[in-house]
Parts: structure tokens; C-alpha cells; sequence
């Protein structure tokens, strides 16, 4: 039942690192026992340490790492690129989001580099269509929605899995080929 109760708030500490909206900070959840709760096998002494010393280093870290990772990816191009040509990163998400949530049966969200417009788009490519070779765009990211690239976790609900990809998109890799796709 300890573990249960502390492992349920730490959970709560992990919101989508891709979300570049307006974020929170995370804060040191309080225990739902007195730090002698556990005593005479664990003192009191050793679960205030833990709580009020690791415990808020961890979270405070997290909070850093947070910082750190918004303000790489808010200095890019890229970024400019997604508010000028949707208006802000949140409405970007949407976006994609919901063209990959409108894939009837398999196939692919993008976002793509429109080279004779100098601009980025989204659309959706079913089953195995290729990005470039069917609409002229260079590819920057692609979001799979094929069934097998999430039904043993998400099971149906292609939404859940939409929303939980955010958390795994390599920014880094997305700007440089943006970067390499101007020149």
C-alpha cells in the first residue's frame, strides 16, 4: 500500500515534454504519511531526507531539463517556421493531431517543407504513400498510424496514442531536416 501511494504521485510529475503552451512547474508532492510513519523499520530522519532532499532534487531537475529542452527548441528556425505558418506551436499540434486522428484505416500524419512555397504544411498520406512522391513535400516528420504502431499499448483509440507521441518526437532531428531542406 506505501509503495502504491508514492509511486501513484510520482506519476503525476510527467506531462508532455512536447507541449510548449503554457506549462506548469512541477512541485514536490506530500506524502500521504507522517515521515515516522514507518518507523521502527525506517526513521523518521531517513524519509524526510529522501522526501524533502532527493526527492525535490528530482523534481526540481525536471523542471530544469523542462527549461532547458523549451528554450533549444523555441531559439530554432523551426519554431519561427511552425508560429508563422500556424500560428503557434499548441494550434501546430492541433493540427497535425487532428489530421492524423482523420486517417481512415492506416496511414501517415506529416508535417512537410513546401520548397517552392517556402513554407511548412500538414497532410495525411494513406497506407504507404509516400510524402514527397505523391504531394511534392519533404518530409520533417511523420507520424505512423498504422494499427501496429500502437494497438498493443492503445489498443483502438488512436487518439490516446496521438497524444502520447508528443512525449518521443526528436526535435533535434525535425529542425535539422527543416534546416537542410531551405538550403
Amino acid at each position: 500500500m506505501l509503495c502504491r501511494a508514492a509511486c501513484s504521485t510520482s506519476r503525476k510529475l510527467v506531462p508532455a515534454l512536447g507541449s510548449l503552451g503554457s506549462r506548469q512547474k512541477h512541485s514536490l508532492p506530500d506524502l500521504q504519511y507522517d515521515y515516522g510513519a514507518l518507523e521502527p523499520y525506517i526513521n523518521a530522519q531517513i524519509m524526510q531526507l529522501h522526501h524533502s532532499k532527493h526527492h525535490a532534487a528530482y523534481v526540481n531537475n525536471l523542471n530544469v531539463t523542462e527549461e532547458k529542452y523549451q528554450e533549444a527548441l523555441a531559439k530554432g528556425e523551426l519554431l519561427d517556421a511552425i508560429k508563422r505558418d500556424f500560428g503557434s506551436f499548441d494550434k501546430f499540434k492541433e493540427k497535425l493531431t487532428a489530421v492524423s486522428a482523420g486517417v481512415q484505416g492506416s496511414g501517415w500524419g506529416w508535417l512537410g517543407f513546401n520548397k517552392d512555397q517556402g513554407r511548412l504544411q500538414i497532410v495525411a498520406c494513406p497506407n504507404q504513400d509516400p510524402l514527397q512522391g505523391t504531394t511534392g513535400l519533404i518530409p520533417l516528420l511523420g507520424i505512423d498510424v498504422w494499427e501496429h504502431a500502437y494497438y498493443l499499448q492503445y489498443k483502438n483509440v488512436r487518439p490516446d496514442y496521438l497524444k502520447a507521441i508528443w512525449n518521443v518526437i526528436n526535435w533535434e532531428n525535425v529542425s535539422e531536416r527543416y534546416m537542410a531542406c531551405k538550403k
